[in-house]
């Protein structure tokens, strides 16, 4: 487990009889560990090089945000570099991801998103807008929404130099590792989120319904500006003026806000969920699933029925408010307090003041979410290490 500060990285390495495997969920980060060293991204690509003895059976990159595949990228320190050198024989990554699938609304819809991403950083830079609190969470949102190009085509050519797979709910992975199985819990595809479609229409975070929404923005956000431009100095103003050039400002600052926060959760629903079994222990990574990809899983029987007895689970989106569903949660019967036989083990990838507000209770990690965690489990943060970059769970099988 990697602290990569506000990212994810965790490398898998499976034990048997002559030989380990090793498997690499995400790379990313878009805030330094805190007090960590400013290389720390080359650290922990150097540790995954050395602990993989040079070999990597599988890259996942769950979804395609900077804090999650930023470490795949060659451009700069070039650490993509090293994990490209690792071979890997299998790279998987969402449906939404494949450059064979033929157009469709999903994937124009993505473009259209980076183009809302980057006018949005863009617009985060001016002074002028709003206060310094929402132009710092602008520029998280915009650069974290960004295409990540260097880093995409990395993980394109490592897929086709080993094996791509492009997965959705329902499929299996059983042949990546010997006796492990694999199942794909999200995300769906269209044709089978059409039941969280309906359910879902008057929620303003819906992921399946915004396809002509997205265009629309990024066309509006093509030509976006300040309300009252530039050279309006709020200091030359009429006194009773400025009140008014301030805050109109600021709500035109809080809007574009909630549009990208919109922005941020559709992203995170094309997260891949994976259910790991080795012999009887169950391992749960969901990326940043949010509720609108786990909708679909926690509606299947059989998979809820799979779900109810996970041993690790990877706390979704950073420890977010809506990345944990509590129908999700009651389902786990490892939890409890510390006397509890096989206790669950959670593990949080995180750092806290870089996404959301306390104020408006959607910071993270949630600190109701982290209660409840270290209440009901073997919690483990990154925020807790100490002067390393890593932090090794062992579990027996």
């Amino acid at each position: 487990m990697y602290n990569v500060g506000f990212g994810d990285c965790f490398l898998l390495t499976f034990q048997y009889a002559r030989t380990a495997r090793h498997v690499l969920v995400d790379y990313g980060s878009t805030a330094a560990p805190k007090n960590g060293p400013k290389n720390y991204m080359r650290r922990v690509a150097d540790d995954i090089a050395k602990e993989c003895g040079g070999k990597l059976r599988a890259v996942i990159a769950t979804h395609r945000h900077r804090d999650h595949i930023s470490g795949f990228s060659t451009e700069g320190d070039g650490t993509g570099k090293t994990i490209a050198s690792l071979n890997p024989d299998y790279v998987i990554q969402p449906w939404t991801e494949d450059p064979k699938a033929k157009p469709n609304a999903m994937t124009a819809t993505l473009q259209n998103m980076h183009g809302v991403a980057a006018a949005v950083l863009d617009l985060s830079g001016n002074a002028k807008l709003a206060g310094r609190d929402t132009r710092d969470q602008l520029s998280f949102l915009g650069e974290d929404n960004l295409k990540n190009l260097s880093a995409v085509r990395n993980l394109m050519a490592m897929g086709k130099k080993g094996k791509a797979r492009y997965v959705n709910a329902g499929m299996k992975l059983n042949d990546i590792l010997p006796g492990v199985k694999i199942t794909v819990l999200g995300p769906p595809t269209l044709k089978q989120s059409d039941t969280i479609r309906k359910e879902r229409a008057k929620d303003p975070s819906e992921f399946w319904q915004f396809h002509n929404f997205w265009a629309s923005q990024h066309l509006a956000m093509q030509s976006a500006e300040t309300v009252f431009p530039n050279h309006l100095r709020t200091s030359a103003a009429p006194p009773n003026f400025r009140w008014f050039i301030r805050q109109s400002r600021q709500i035109h600052a809080d809007q574009i806000l909630e549009l990208v926060r919109d922005l941020d959760s559709v992203m995170n629903n094309t997260s891949v969920i994976l259910l790991v079994e080795i012999g009887a222990r169950k391992l749960l990574f969901p990326g940043d699933a949010q509720i609108e990809n786990w909708a679909f899983a926690l509606n299947h029987p059989t998979w809820k029925k799979l779900l109810a007895d996970v041993n690790v689970y990877k706390v979704g989106h950073h420890g977010s408010l809506n990345a944990t569903p509590k129908s999700l949660w009651k389902l786990f019967t490892h939890k409890g307090d510390e006397h509890k036989h096989n206790r669950l083990e959670t593990l949080c990838s995180t750092k806290a003041g870089k996404h959301g507000n306390p104020k408006s209770g959607t910071e993270v990690p949630r600190h109701t979410l982290v209660d409840e965690l270290k209440k009901e489990s073997d919690f483990v943060s990154t925020e807790s290490f100490k002067k390393t970059i890593f932090e090794e769970i062992k579990i027996d099988i």
